[in-house]
């Protein structure tokens, strides 16, 4: 029997050749944002269910979420929804066939960076000057 001898092939691209780039960078924390907001889904869930269960029960999550952990926890919330809807408002300008120029890219995807963290910090600060 003829020995065959193993032909080198091309191994496909992975993380180790490609260059980190803003977009590829966009399109994981799309991806994570979007998990992050399931999981905010189940606070949202227990907040609602403590209050249809009880008043002190309700004030435990309410003190919870008042806490110096609980704001962090609904800043990031609110900055993962803004992010993401941001970006999937990118995604629907990409859904018409525009916006596929490379300049365009990379200004969308900064400017996706820029508005979430511009109208998170706005979010909380009209949020605060509601409460006074």
């Amino acid at each position: 029997m003829a020995e065959t001898k193993p032909t080198a092939r091309p191994l496909s691209p992975h993380l180790q050749i490609y260059r980190p780039m803003l977009t590829m960078m966009m399109s994981i924390i799309h991806r994570l944002t979007g998990v992050a907001l399931a999981l905010g889904m189940v606070l949202l869930v227990w907040w609602l269910s403590a209050a249809a269960m009880s008043d002190d029960y309700f004030n435990l999550v309410q003190e919870l979420f008042g806490s110096w952990f609980g704001k962090l926890v609904m800043l990031g919330f609110s900055w993962a929804l803004i992010h993401h809807a941001l970006g999937g408002l990118r995604h629907l300008i990409w859904d018409t066939g525009r916006g596929f120029e490379l300049k365009t890219v990379e200004l969308m995807a900064r400017a996706n960076l820029a508005g979430s963290f511009s109208l998170t910090i706005l979010l909380w600060i009209v949020g605060y000057g509601a409460r006074t």
